[in-house]
């Protein structure tokens, strides 16, 4: 998934924790082989590579995700589209030699591609249909997220009672650490990487962050971020980035990026509206916004 997962187990018996982590890793591998791209016999590839085709049948694990990212789709209003595989590569390289933005009408034919609409779901003959010819699905939005998530469950399942699962920075927890007390979770700085700007107290609980501090190009002296609107094929400006805390690792993971896309007040707008969901946002100017039930420490 071009992510590095941590796994903690917190146990009286090394060895038996440490089984208990290989069976994290191993869901965790496993999932990786059920959604790459890399790889022409995955269930993602040859849904894409059948795209203007014909339905392909895929595994109700797939068809289940795939479905609930369509509804994600829904609620953000095309923010999150799982169809953004479709989007030109050369186009949007972030490297050195990325000296220029394309122009809005270049940008804009590039993301045609991009919509979830064109997704089709046949639940009774379990099967995927892309509409158009060249879209591509991925999961890099929202796999990460369910890979930790389903690490945690595995573990659960075989009673960890408490852990952490930590996928490239997001995670989810559960229980308490040994001594007793929550787990501490700190908030990335955008301005300066791997240096903590403020710390929460969690449990059963799952953070993940979408920024603009890892990846991004300078033009013209203006930062522009990896994330691409779908709906304009042009970077998302004004925000450094949203964290978001819920409880369910996947949902963590796949709501960040599109509260960074629908801009400070709509996103959060969106997070005060649901249930067991929270963000905070940090903008160009380092000011913070945060949803209601926010306390930071």
């Amino acid at each position: 998934m071009g992510n590095h997962f941590e796994l903690t187990a917190v146990a009286d018996n090394e060895d038996w924790a440490n089984k208990r982590i290989d069976a994290g890793i191993a869901e965790i591998q496993r999932i990786e082989r059920l959604l790459t791209t890399f790889s022409d016999d995955s269930e993602t590839n040859q849904v894409n590579q059948n795209a203007g085709i014909m339905p392909v049948i895929v595994s109700a694990e797939t068809f289940a995700l795939v479905e609930r990212s369509l509804r994600i789709s829904g609620l953000t209003q095309g923010a999150f589209d799982i169809t953004y595989g479709s989007i030109e590569k050369r186009l949007w390289n972030f490297d050195k030699s990325m000296t220029a933005l394309p122009d809005k009408a270049t940008a804009k034919k590039m993301v045609r591609l991009i919509n979830y609409r064109n997704v089709v779901l046949d639940r009774e003959k379990s099967t995927i249909y892309l509409k158009e010819k060249g879209m591509r699905i991925g999961f890099g939005g929202i796999g990460k997220g369910y890979a930790a998530e389903r690490a945690r469950q595995v573990m659960k399942g075989l009673g960890v009672s408490s852990g952490v699962v930590n996928a490239s920075g997001d995670l989810c927890a559960w229980g308490l650490q040994p001594n007793g007390t929550p787990w501490t979770v700190g908030i990335v700085n955008p301005n300066v990487k791997n240096e903590i700007f403020s710390w929460m107290s969690v449990t059963d609980m799952a953070v993940a962050t979408s920024g603009n501090y890892e990846k991004f190009v300078m033009i013209d002296g203006k930062k522009y971020s990896h994330t691409i609107d779908p709906r304009t094929g042009l970077p998302v400006t004004g925000i450094k980035s949203v964290t978001i805390i819920t409880t369910n690792a996947e949902i963590a993971d796949a709501m960040a990026t599109p509260v960074m896309i629908m801009g400070i007040y709509t996103g959060l707008d969106l997070i005060n509206q649901m249930n067991n969901i929270e963000a905070i946002i940090i903008d160009d100017d380092d000011k913070m916004y945060t949803s209601k039930n926010i306390h930071i420490k």
